[in-house]
């Protein structure tokens, strides 16, 4: 099994209510063997505008508190999962993001997306367009970034963008830059993220700017084998070199596996064997969720797996059992 093919895990966590409480889980996301601690990008507090997009509310800002997670550990990787492009210029971001990864001696995961949660955009006052002019300036945004992670002096002068007459510094630690994620769930995207990523998230479709049960359907088994084609028909020969990540959002380490399944397959609109099988989904005993792990790892190429903060420890002893294997 190639390294990109190891299984790996990390947390993703949106609150805290205080540094206290902040350091203490980075601390404890490291020592029981997670990979990695993420943040989303998100800013919306309570409020109508974040009321119907069934999207937790995201306490900390993702920039500085990624720089506390990484000071508070020693081996811990870091990041966002992802930064959207649309919140910060890509000048901007390749700068923080060098930063962090000096700060943090190479242990930054750049996670990068093309934005979906229109009420967030919609709030604040900026221009959500469509999700084809998104997703070229995603790739825009890419470009940039790479360019000034590079040795030398960088220019762009693109549809979105136009930078000149400058390096970009600091440098990161990892070079050529540090492993970018791109996420999404739509073909354009992915095929994008074949081609540029070093990581690549398999989400939903949220098209819809909302969270809700056409998304989660969006991420059915089959629909997770198809986003996966895209990635291999866009990345051809370096496919094998590329991390394949998912978001477990829907995990619960129980006996009762099977009635737990049922139950939210009814609320969801699947059977119980397709909720079990579903990838964004991890239902059932540690050993039949290992071995779950194990079987979507044979048939996606799927090996790095996000969960969110109420699993930290009911899912430690599957990332004993598996990481690294």
């Amino acid at each position: 099994m190639a390294n990109a093919r190891r299984f790996r895990f990390s947390l993703q966590s949106f609150s805290a209510s205080s540094a206290k409480e902040w350091v203490d889980r980075a601390k404890r996301v490291e020592d029981l063997g997670y990979s990695a601690l993420h943040l989303a990008d998100h800013f919306l507090g309570p409020g109508e505008a974040i009321a119907g997009t069934n999207h937790p509310i995201q306490e900390l800002a993702a920039v500085p508190a990624i720089a506390v997670a990484a000071a508070a550990t020693r081996s811990l990787r870091v990041g966002c999962r992802v930064f959207c492009m649309d919140y910060r210029h890509p000048v901007v971001l390749a700068k923080e993001a060098a930063t962090l990864d000096l700060l943090s001696d190479g242990r930054l995961e750049l996670g990068i997306g093309a934005g979906w949660l229109q009420a967030e955009y919609e709030a604040a006052g900026i221009p959500f367009d469509t999700p084809g002019v998104r997703i070229d300036r995603l790739g825009e945004t890419i470009e940039v970034v790479k360019g000034l992670m590079a040795d030398g002096q960088f220019s762009h002068h693109g549809r979105f963008f136009n930078v000149t007459g400058f390096e970009g510094a600091p440098k990161p630690v990892q070079r050529p830059h540090p492993p970018i994620m791109i996420g999404g769930g739509g073909k354009r995207v992915l095929t994008l993220a074949g081609r540029e990523a070093d990581i690549v998230s398999l989400n939903f479709n949220n098209a819809s700017g909302v969270l809700g049960p056409d998304g989660f359907k969006s991420g059915s088994a089959d629909e997770t084998a198809h986003k996966v084609g895209w990635v291999r028909d866009a990345a051809g020969s370096r496919f094998d070199a590329i991390e394949l990540e998912i978001g477990a959002y829907m995990t619960m380490v129980t006996d009762a596996g099977a009635a737990t399944a049922e139950a939210m397959g009814n609320a969801m609109g699947f059977t119980t064997d397709q909720m079990l099988a579903h990838p964004h989904a991890l239902i059932g005993s540690v050993d039949s969720i290992c071995e779950e792990l194990e079987r979507r790892r044979e048939l996606y190429g799927i090996s790095y797996i996000s969960v969110p903060d109420n699993a930290l420890e009911p899912f430690a002893p599957v990332v004993a059992k598996l990481a690294g294997s």
